[in-house]
């Protein structure tokens, strides 16, 4: 396989990151005030949900490291959902599982491994 012949995997992933991001970002941004901006995260949510859109966007373009910053993204979901509820967490660590496999398949490794030669 060429490295430019994305896998059909590679390519959903990447846009439902981004379609995440996007979604999150605007759906928060209402919450971001200047006097409360830090006060309650507002900020930090935000650039997460930033970090997902760039994420899916360097998927696409297949970058090895943005593979990996997805699979962050996702942990530190789980992570929070931990501090949340068990149905949270349980929900997020399936999803974790599922982008791992994903992303971490043979023919996966084999594009982004071509990508960066």
């Amino acid at each position: 396989m060429t490295w430019n012949m994305r896998p059909l995997s590679v390519t959903i992933l990447a846009w439902l990151y981004i379609a995440v991001g996007t979604v999150g970002f605007v759906s928060h941004f209402n919450g971001i005030h200047a006097g409360n901006a830090f006060r309650y995260d507002g900020i930090w949510i935000e650039v997460v949900e930033v970090l997902a859109i760039v994420c899916g966007a360097f998927l696409l373009r297949g970058h090895n490291w943005a593979r990996w910053l997805i699979l962050v993204w996702i942990a530190y979901h789980v992570i929070l959902s931990a501090l949340h509820s068990v149905s949270q967490t349980v929900v997020h660590g399936m999803l974790f599982a599922v982008v791992a496999y994903f992303l971490f398949r043979p023919r996966v490794t084999a594009y982004f491994r071509g990508r960066n030669t």
